[in-house]
């Protein structure tokens, strides 16, 4: 162990010679392993990242649970649009009756959207995100609230012009979200009091825009929405013993029945799981790492031959050096292990620097994206195992030259 020691030691004192005395020479090798690790690094941790951030906005979606719309939310060319929008809308009817017949499902609501202006005095949101909603809509998406509540089971019944309202909205017309509470709005004509204001999220890449919104109850909602003009979808959510699969059978036979379709007419909804809208973000980010993994293979490649070729000169100004050391009883593996810690310490010190250029990197991403961007341990782990086998695979052959090198030969080449 002292003895392994002592070469790392000595392997780290020439390493930092080799720094001082050929510096143009190391620094663009350097520069090679250092930009390689940007692109592995860099890439892999705003991908990560982002894709963190978008899986957790998939699953405020619900967990096992299924959108019945009449798109299908996977597109693609043979999916096309004239063929969803001639297909009918979600119907709240519809709702119950899968209700009474599901055994797999544990909550189901309904959901129509559209836009519309608001009003507060002389202050005027255009278009703003409308979404009636029902009252099993908390269960299956939970709402954080700023400020006040949900609305109550008796004001869904009656149809109360009551209303949640998104953060950004009520900051708009009230000035603050908390000043919003117990205020009114107009909509459309109607007199409407805010209950609750819903706790700032932020930009979505993925779910409800709850920030710029206002959720109504449904039978107040219709007052205001035309629902065959706007968006309607149907939410289930399955019990937790049940898998998506199998909900998403149960499901497919229960809307066949409830449309009267006949066995040779095709399905006229879409099922659309947050399951497999999950594992099509992770497969698309999956091709991203391995597209950026390339670019940054092909520069770390650049960056190995330049460490090669750096140890090729060291091996060579080293010759009388590695004689004396085999005449007086160094070992081949020795003399082996030295080079190739010597390869693999510069290789370490080019992967410190392209990691340096990735956290500053993060640092400006994280800003304009909304979301953290960050380098996990993980990815701190694999940029030092690629330094490693970098620094060893651009090390093996001059190290195995010098290893192999006669002592006699090698003394007298001085």
């Amino acid at each position: 162990m002292r003895k392994s020691l002592n070469i790392l030691r000595n392997s780290l004192r020439l390493t930092m010679q080799e720094l001082r005395v050929n510096k143009l020479r190391t620094a663009l090798s350097l520069t090679g392993v250092a930009f390689g690790i940007f692109c592995i690094i860099g890439v892999m941790a705003t991908v990560t990242s982002l894709e963190r951030n978008i899986q957790g906005e998939i699953q405020s979606l619900g967990s096992n649970t299924i959108y019945i719309d009449k798109w299908d939310y996977s597109g693609g060319p043979d999916q096309p649009i004239w063929k969803f929008r001639a297909r009918p809308a979600m119907k709240y009817e519809e709702m119950d009756l899968i209700k009474q017949r599901s055994q797999l499902t544990s909550q189901i609501s309904f959901l129509i959207s559209s836009s519309a202006n608001l009003s507060h005095e002389n202050d005027i949101i255009e278009n703003a995100i409308v979404y009636g909603i029902v009252e099993s809509q908390s269960a299956i998406q939970p709402i954080q609230f700023e400020t006040g509540r949900y609305i109550s089971a008796a004001e869904f019944n009656h149809g109360t012009p009551v209303a949640i309202i998104g953060y950004d909205n009520a900051e708009k017309l009230f000035g603050t979200a908390e000043r919003a509470l117990g205020k009114h709005f107009e909509i459309k004509g109607k007199r409407v009091s805010i209950v609750g204001v819903i706790k700032k999220e932020g930009k979505n890449f993925v779910g409800w825009e709850y920030d710029n919104c206002i959720m109504l109850p449904y039978k107040f909602s219709k007052q205001i929405i035309n629902e065959n003009m706007s968006g309607t979808v149907m939410i289930v959510k399955g019990r937790e013993d049940v898998s998506t699969a199998a909900l998403t059978d149960e499901l497919k036979g229960i809307m066949r029945q409830v449309r009267r379709l006949s066995p040779r007419q095709e399905d006229n909804f879409s099922l659309n799981s947050v399951e497999a809208f999950s594992q099509a973000v992770t497969g698309l980010f999956g091709t991203i790492n391995i597209v950026g993994g390339l670019i940054g293979v092909i520069s770390l490649i650049v960056g190995m031959f330049g460490i090669a070729n750096i140890m090729f000169v060291t091996v060579k100004e080293r010759t009388s050096v590695i004689g004396l050391k085999k005449a007086i009883g160094a070992k081949s593996r020795s003399i082996l292990f030295e080079f190739l810690v010597e390869a693999a310490l510069l290789c370490l010190m080019g992967g410190a620097i392209g990691l340096i250029f990735v956290y500053i990197l993060t640092l400006v991403l994280s800003g304009p994206l909304n979301f953290p961007v960050y380098i996990s341990l993980p990815l701190l782990v694999t940029t030092i195992i690629i330094c490693l086998l970098t620094g060893v695979l651009a090390g093996i052959f001059p190290a195995s030259r010098a290893a192999r090198m006669n002592p006699v030969v090698a003394i007298r080449s001085k």
